[in-house]
């Protein structure tokens, strides 16, 4: 056995965030999926519903094709376009309420 120093072993670990040179995911407000981002310009209701959050085959193998805003047509003529992420609680009111009948009653299928 001798006593000689062994060569040092560098594995590969993150380094610290201070030591980074560029700004992080997190930093850059970034989504993990780029269909998820809002433009920074404003853009029509056309412009939007031509945008894709997801096209890919799931686990399944089928292709999953999900827009990233959903248009909904209001009673009163209006069109929104609505972000599957940011307005996901406005696109559920708006599912309830097309499974309510003229008297506010739930349908049931």
């Amino acid at each position: 056995m001798t006593n000689e120093p062994k060569e040092q072993i560098n594995q590969p670990v993150s380094k610290d965030w201070h030591s980074q040179e560029e700004p992080n995911v997190k930093e850059r407000n970034l989504t993990a999926n780029p269909g998820d981002r809002i433009a920074d310009e404003p853009q029509s209701v056309e412009e939007k519903a031509q945008q894709v959050a997801v096209d890919s085959p799931d686990i399944t193998g089928d292709h999953i094709k999900v827009p990233t805003y959903f248009v909904v047509d209001y009673p009163d003529g209006e069109q929104k376009a609505l972000h599957h992420v940011k307005d996901a609680e406005e696109i559920s009111d708006v599912i309830r309420q097309a499974r309510v009948d003229e008297n506010g009653d739930r349908i049931w299928w």
